[in-house]
């Protein structure tokens, strides 16, 4: 019998405090007030944060709740909630009273010694606020500590600096909207206020079977395994990419999209990905801002309904080594309020100065500022992951399509563009199917920052990230080249003669970062490196790019990071890399000499007294083949027991060093290396011990029992 299909209309952002909701509950001068706050900025009268904190307790208690918590995204890449309930003192006749103030709706007060700061907060002085962010809306979170409204805010320190992920991303909003609007007033556009960043990111990740992922310590600690022997078969049939859905991962994608719509986000898409156990989901587009926390929310979600499902959901770039890994494509747009997609092209792109004059401050901002970008997609798993097969190289370019970049050359060549390339008809030589309009250009999958018809996908970010980041980089680099394109332009005194001059200047001057070809092929290396393309192969060597004269001089143009702040991202990417890494030696420490190497001497016990007792009965036999086999083994034996102490030293020596960029890049340079060392003998091992002596779950009880 079938299950009955879900409503997904009726339960559609049940679970969040809309507009519309807002618009039920509140006095209308109230409710307009709020409305123009969000549109437009400002803050609300203390009488009126009363009044909506009223209404939104209200309608919390109907939900079920019984506490709020401020929820906010400190520097550690992941949420925070302090859960305060609702209930107050008694009245005199010990009725309990259930209060929420404005007040209480705008600031809280979380302990801001106890997170990341990079120095920016002593341990000593524990103050920091949080501030409601009344441009995402509040939603109820249900789980087995009850129902609770959460807040979504920024957060800040005593003296004001950013200790989150948010505000430096709502100030990167504001200084594009700024600048943005100063472009599409050139062209006579008068009704748009603002100028938003649409983003869509698209999340990777794999499921495996819980009580397999709880017999391995790496998944546990590291999110990834440490050790690893290939499957038999891996993804080398590409049967896996769009296969039909397994009963069991069907049954966990319907109630985690039902979970997501529930709180208001639109997942739309659902399908296994290229690896074995790897899937995908991805959601509609919205503004940057409720695009950041809907992502933190997934994968929060993604967690905990696998759990549900007796399964454990990895979301670490690169959880199993010779297979894809998953990554977070972000595509990202911009919009005026006015319905104008300022990346839309149009049917003739060689004739809309305006799309070509975006366009070319793109190309311009991506070329300038490519370490930046770079830098604003790394974290300690993306360093497994880009350049391989699956992912865009390390180096950064664009690209931009057949249709496009002749466009592009045409402009470059002679300062007009008189022509363009339009798709064809694709004849499918059925009679039966219709014949297709082909897209003026194919995709290109190797590309790190590919335009895709209307849009462009930012392909580097890391599926564990949040995307707050590579966002509020997106939005900052492109700010700059608006700003700067538009002092030119308002002092024109012909304006079309001034801006096909711009356009041109800035595709000539930057024309190096357009890339059309393979990007995994060794002679783009080559050719990236011939054209002055920056390659950072990893994150340590990523950090340094935050705090250079241009970054600095960048963000803090548009009030964005000041230099403090700055330096204290770039000293909490280099302890969170040090630590991470020091994490997983210690787990292949543990691993090793706990599980791996005493498993090994059992074989090898056993093969020698196998050895010994088909000698004893029968002094003629043949032992060679055993004989050969304990060689083999106890060589990598003692391979793996050399490695093992090398490692531990490697560990000990990094650990005991100054935090910083030299501690990283120790991590980095001596620790990894070692790391590498101790897993190739004994993955070599784990093709040869007794299934049954060896202690944990291989890549095919892992990837293939879902």
């Amino acid at each position: 019998m079938c299950e009955k299909a879900t409503n997904v209309e009726a339960i559609f952002n049940e679970n969040v405090f809309t507009m519309g909701k807002m618009k039920e509950r509140l006095p209308k001068k109230v409710y307009a007030e709020v409305k123009n706050v969000i549109e437009h900025g400002g803050e609300l009268s203390p009488a009126t944060a009363d009044v909506v904190a009223k209404a939104m307790k209200d309608w919390a208690v109907e939900m079920g709740a019984t506490h709020y918590t401020h929820w906010f995204q400190p520097l550690t890449g992941i949420t925070a909630e302090k859960h305060d309930s609702f209930v107050t003192n008694p009245d005199a006749e010990g009725h309990m009273l259930m209060e929420f103030s404005g007040k209480e709706l705008i600031k809280g007060e979380p302990d801001a010694s106890s997170f990341p700061s990079g120095g920016l907060r002593a341990t000593f002085e524990a103050r920091g606020y949080t501030a409601w962010d009344c441009t995402s809306p509040a939603f109820i979170k249900k789980d087995a500590t009850g129902a609770i409204l959460c807040i979504p805010t920024a957060f800040c320190s005593y003296k004001g600096e950013a200790l989150d992920k948010k505000t430096p991303l709502l100030r990167s909003l504001e200084a594009l909207s700024e600048q943005a609007l100063r472009i599409v007033r050139l062209f006579g556009n008068t009704k748009a206020t603002r100028v938003t960043a649409s983003v869509g990111p698209e999340q990777e990740y794999f499921l495996v079977d819980r009580e397999l992922y709880l017999q391995r310590k790496d998944l546990i600690y590291a999110g990834r395994t440490l050790f690893g022997a290939p499957a038999p078969k891996g993804q080398e049939m590409d049967d896996h990419y769009f296969g039909v859905i397994k009963e069991r991962i069907g049954s966990y994608m319907k109630d985690l999209n039902e979970e997501l719509w529930k709180l208001g986000i639109s997942a739309k898409t659902q399908h296994n990905e290229v690896a074995p156990a790897q899937h995908e989901l991805a959601p509609i587009f919205n503004t940057a801002n409720i695009a950041v926390d809907h992502n933190q929310l997934v994968m929060e979600t993604m967690k905990k309904v696998a759990k549900r499902h007796g399964l454990a959901c990895l979301l670490h770039e690169k959880p199993f080594a010779g297979v894809n890994g998953s990554g977070k494509h972000d595509n990202w747009s911009i919009c005026t309020d006015d319905g104008i997609n300022m990346l839309d092209p149009g049917d003739t792109p060689n004739q809309n100065i305006q799309f070509l004059l975006v366009l070319a401050c793109i190309i311009k901002a991506v070329d300038i500022h490519a370490d930046l970008l770079r830098q604003s997609a790394s974290n300690v798993g993306n360093d497994h992951r880009l350049g391989a097969n699956e992912a865009p190289p390390a180096i950064i370019s664009m690209f931009l399509g057949e249709q496009l970049e002749d466009v592009v050359k045409q402009l470059i060549e002679t300062g007009e563009a008189a022509s363009c390339k339009e798709g064809e008809r694709l004849y499918t030589g059925v009679s039966t199917l219709p014949d297709l309009q082909k897209d003026a250009t194919d995709r290109n999958r190797t590309s790190p920052f590919a335009f895709t018809g209307n849009k462009f996908e930012f392909r580097m970010v890391g599926s564990s990230d949040s995307i707050a980041s590579p966002n509020t980089t997106l939005n900052a680099i492109v700010a700059e080249a608006f700003c700067e394109a538009a002092d030119l332009l308002e002092k024109a005194d012909d304006f079309d003669v001034a801006v096909h001059d711009l356009i041109k200047e800035y595709l000539t001057e930057h024309q190096r970062i357009i890339f059309n070809g393979n990007g995994y092929a060794e002679e783009w290396v080559a050719e990236a490196e011939r054209r002055g393309l920056p390659n950072i192969k990893s994150m340590v060597d990523s950090v340094k790019s935050l705090t250079t004269e241009k970054s600095v001089k960048l963000f803090e143009k548009f009030h964005i990071f000041t230099k403090a702040e700055l330096e204290s991202r770039a000293e909490i990417l280099y302890e969170t890399y040090a630590k991470a890494i020091n994490i997983e030696a210690l787990t292949m420490i543990d691993m090793a000499g706990k599980q791996l190497i005493p498993s090994v001497i059992s074989y090898t016990t056993k093969l020698a007294t196998s050895i010994s007792a088909v000698r004893d009965a029968c002094p003629e036999a043949d032992v060679s083949a055993q004989t050969e086999l304990l060689i083999e083994t106890s060589s990598l034996l003692a391979e793996s027991k050399k490695a093992l102490e090398a490692l531990k030293a490697a560990t000990a020596k990094a650990a005991a060093m100054e935090e910083g960029e030299n501690q990283a890049k120790a991590y980095h340079e001596q620790v990894m290396p070692a790391m590498s060392a101790l897993r190739a003998p004994l993955d070599k091992l784990e093709m040869m011990v007794d299934k049954e002596l060896w202690p944990i779950p291989s890549y095919g009880d892992l990837t293939f029992e879902v």
